[in-house]
């Protein structure tokens, strides 16, 4: 309604200033004309049929100006970006289905909003491509291995919640007889163009005096090739990625990754700026993910009814509210989130855990906050998200 009033009070001031220049003899200025957006990038082939084109122009900026919520019902389903190219994060599994920790976001947010953790499409960029993928609006979620710097949270979109933190590596062969990082001096190092990896790597380089030369390739799977054929000493990446891109070597005993961490890198999903509802969804939703495993409510032992724990009844819907009407949700929206993916702890166990690549998580910075050592120990992990009440 004030949106409506505002017009009509626009209208009718330009109605006046038309009327004034009219009496004076002076011809109204035409309005200068609106550029049209940027047409969104091509999305990358899919293993499966894509089940929609990229939006029009139009359709971008009606979901930038706050109707993405409406604008997926209406679709029927989410579209992320993302990737199939590392095991852990989203790569194919033996029957073609892309699978990882990353994809696993993006169906919890079709769970919740549409109760349907299939209701998803994944459009598969490169590196290079995200902050232009995300930006045009073209996507609902990008989540695909993203770090959480401040200029792309300016430029690219809203950071939703860091869900794993990670830090730069390298890995080299062993026949080198390399033991450091700071070893490296004059190596050629492998290393995925347009990330924060490659800045990082002339940070590093440049603040140690090392002089290593920086091969630079589009996509992931082609540093690793060019590491493996011997075209560079080293390739650098997230030491979550160094771990699982190890997998796939021919004789991964024969690599090993070196002990330092030169980076910060807190990776989450992002969404488009302009829509402050879609935004506080994807938060909620990964809140929800987080909580879950902190009040110990699985897949396996989801309660059918109020259990008596108002932080756990208030979750699953059961009684109170952690804003589900405000933005837009079913009041059960929790229980379809976990009875579809699981928890957080269910979500990196398959993927990055014991059942996935076997990252340790004990300990670590990607344990919960609540899994400190005693109870009154200063600090647990650091996945922590805002409370749901």
């Amino acid at each position: 309604m004030k949106r409506y009033i505002k017009y009509v009070a626009g209208a009718m001031v330009m109605a006046g200033i038309v009327a004034m220049m009219a009496c004076t003899g002076e011809e109204p200025t035409a309005p200068a004309p609106v550029a049209e957006p940027t047409a969104p990038a091509a999305a990358t082939a899919m293993p499966e049929p894509p089940t929609d084109a990229a939006p029009t122009p139009t359709e971008a900026m009606a979901m930038q100006a706050g109707n993405r919520l409406q604008t997926v019902m209406d679709r029927g389903h989410v579209i992320c970006a993302s990737r199939n190219d590392v095991p852990g994060y989203g790569f194919l599994d033996a029957s073609g289905n892309n699978v990882g920790f990353d994809i696993d976001l993006c169906r919890a947010l079709a769970a919740a909003v549409l109760n349907d953790p299939n209701a998803i499409e994944i459009r598969l960029i490169t590196a290079a491509e995200r902050g232009p993928t995300i930006q045009s609006g073209e996507v609902d979620m990008l989540v695909r291995t993203v770090t959480w710097t401040t200029s792309r949270d300016a430029q690219w979109g809203n950071y939703a919640q860091t869900m794993f933190y990670d830090g730069q590596g390298f890995m080299v062969n062993r026949s080198l007889g390399i033991d450091s990082a700071l070893e490296l001096q004059g190596a050629s190092v492998c290393v995925t163009q347009g990330t924060t990896t490659e800045l990082n790597l002339a940070d590093f380089s440049n603040q140690n005096g090392l002089n290593i030369e920086a091969l630079t390739f589009e996509d992931t799977a082609a540093v690793v090739a060019a590491y493996e054929s011997g075209q560079c000493d080293a390739f650098t990446n997230d030491r979550s990625q160094l771990a699982a891109l190890g997998t796939s070597l021919a004789d991964r005993d024969a690599h090993v990754i070196l002990p330092e961490t030169i980076s910060e890198e807190p990776l989450g999903p992002v969404v488009p700026h302009g829509d402050d509802t879609w935004f506080d969804i994807v938060k909620t939703v990964m809140s929800i993910l987080i909580y879950a495993e902190a009040y110990d409510i699985s897949m396996s032992n989801m309660p059918s009814a109020a259990t008596g724990e108002t932080k756990t009844d208030r979750l699953l819907g059961f009684e109170g509210s952690w804003g589900q009407e405000s933005l837009g949700l079913n009041q059960m929206a929790a229980q379809q989130v976990i009875s579809a993916v699981g928890n957080y702890g269910e979500i990196y166990d398959r993927n990055l855990g014991p059942s996935g690549i076997n990252l340790p998580r004990e300990n670590g910075r990607n344990a919960l906050w609540s899994d400190a050592a005693c109870a009154d120990c200063p600090k647990g992990g650091q996945i922590y998200a805002a409370p749901l009440r």
